[in-house]
């Protein structure tokens, strides 16, 4: 006879059957839902029968009965069958979840604005976003996948995709030149305040040009996060250097302007990383894919970036 302690426990496909079965009293019912024969339900009730020495039913003329014992053991395999479905549903739901990490100026105005797109194409997967800067481990933090700014190599183990190589451009809020001339050259920037943020390009920017301009003069507000620079530049603060991907909305919307046909290409681009050893390999796959997909789909119809346009 089965009993707990000894962990004799009967073939899944027994308790199965014998659940169903017990649930409708009838073993044709019981085969339809299970997608099996009325021949094969009955089979694996009578071997679990035989397997713990009694009876589980009474075959009346019409249908079944569950024995004072089956009704006990009904109850009870029910429940487990219960338990058993709850954890792998959640486990389930678990692996179809993703975290992704990116800076906080990424999140904001690049990935944000088109998530709703990643949902539409995969309502099965929970999205998580970490807007950070800090290396991933991909282990302790739990993260399954990384957009960062950077170039290669990256750590060994992680596959690598280049999402968009970075070209900045000076920016400004149409608002800013409502009572003076727009900026033709770069010496129009003379008169203005300059937005700086963390990767202080404007040095760059100003030598790639040819243009020497006293350090002094480069004095203005300076934030942490690019997004808050460019924030800034829309709210008429001054002018910030940014890239096409971080702007082109709020330049298609009239709340930015480009300042003179110049872009500043740098060494860095932001990339996809992941893990080769991943848990959600095939859930990472899929946002990945996405994110390589979106920045296509936005080279559509534009001039390819470049030091001058």
């Amino acid at each position: 006879m089965y009993t707990l302690k000894s962990r004799r426990l009967p073939p899944l496909n027994a308790l199965r059957a014998f659940e169903a079965s017990g649930r409708h009293l009838n073993f044709r019912l019981a085969s339809e839902e299970l997608g099996v024969t009325q021949g094969a339900v009955a089979q694996q009730v009578r071997l679990l029968e035989e397997s713990l020495d009694l009876p589980l039913f009474e075959r009346l003329s019409r249908g079944l009965a569950l024995t004072a014992e089956g009704h006990t053991y009904f109850v009870a395999v029910q429940r487990a069958l219960t338990i058993v479905s709850d954890a792998t549903e959640a486990l389930n739901r678990r692996s179809a979840s993703l975290t992704i990490s990116t800076p906080p100026s990424f999140a904001s105005k690049w990935l944000i604005p088109r998530l709703a797109d990643f949902g539409e194409a995969h309502p099965e997967i929970d999205v998580r976003v970490i807007a950070d800067v800090a290396l991933c481990s991909f282990k302790s933090d739990g993260v399954d996948i990384a957009v960062r700014l950077g170039k290669p190599p990256f750590a060994k183990g992680l596959v690598s995709d280049l999402l968009f190589p970075l070209h900045v451009f000076a920016v400004a809020s149409p608002q800013l030149f409502k009572h003076d001339a727009p900026v033709t050259t770069v010496a129009d920037l003379e008169k203005y305040v300059l937005l700086h943020d963390t990767h202080d390009l404007w040095p760059e920017f100003f030598s790639a040009l040819g243009y020497t301009r006293p350090m002094g003069a480069l004095k203005g507000p300076r934030f942490s996060q690019s997004s808050l620079a460019i924030d800034a530049a829309i709210a008429g603060h001054g002018i910030a250097l940014t890239s096409e991907q971080f702007v082109e909305r709020d330049i298609e919307a009239g709340r930015l302007q480009r300042l003179f046909d110049f872009s500043l290409p740098l060494s860095l681009g932001y990339y996809v990383l992941l893990p080769q050893a991943s848990a959600r390999w095939e859930t990472s796959q899929k946002m990945r894919s996405w994110l390589l997909a979106q920045y296509a789909s936005s080279l559509k119809d534009k001039p390819l970036a470049g030091s001058s346009e």
